[in-house]
């Protein structure tokens, strides 16, 4: 997976990161069979917890680019991720913090999907 990392610093990835998962706006948000499969009520409970997720520190997010959590919700361990990629979907984008060249996706999945 391409991630998001990028020289040029995490700041305005860090932005544009944080804009997708709290907004679900601005990239493209995919749920895993297992996440899809899980009952209306858990699932849109889980989607609430990754929207409302904050809680990045130096070791769950050492290049403090806010791209990788994990929640619980209901005894439902989720890790969700952000990566980057060109816009037609084929490599790493080679400027994440650049939106226009960049195509970012969120994937949320259960951890044994991991």
């Amino acid at each position: 997976m391409p991630g998001c990392a990028t020289p040029t610093g995490p700041t305005r990835v860090r932005a544009l990161n944080d804009a997708l998962r709290r907004s679900f706006i601005g990239g493209r948000v995919m749920l895993t069979v297992g996440v899809a499969a899980l009952p209306e009520v858990t699932r849109a409970a889980v989607l609430a917890a990754v929207r409302a997720f904050d809680a990045f520190d130096t070791d769950n997010d050492p290049h403090a680019e806010h791209d990788f959590g994990a929640v619980t919700v209901g005894g439902v361990r989720v890790f969700w991720k952000i990566d980057c990629y060109d816009r037609a979907l084929t490599a790493a984008s080679r400027d994440p913090a650049n939106p226009t060249v960049t195509t970012r996706v969120l994937t949320i999945m259960l951890t044994e999907q991991y």
